[in-house]
């Protein structure tokens, strides 16, 4: 089974950033999605997932 693209037809670029505002991948990894091998992809998602909490503890959090 091939592994499915974390893309959320969120398609826009953060200039401070550089990734994909919905998704978080490079121009880089979205233009190599469709010709990599599930290897590949997995290694992505977890840059991704990397991505992502970085930004989660770089959030400010709601006072409780």
């Amino acid at each position: 089974m091939s592994v499915p693209s974390p893309c959320i037809n969120l398609c826009r670029m953060s200039p401070q950033s550089g990734y994909c505002e919905g998704c978080l991948r490079s121009i880089a990894e979205i233009t190599e999605w469709g010709r990599a091998d599930d290897g590949r992809k997995r290694a992505i998602l977890h840059e991704v997932a990397r991505r992502k909490a970085a930004a989660a503890s770089a959030s400010p959090r709601s006072p409780s």
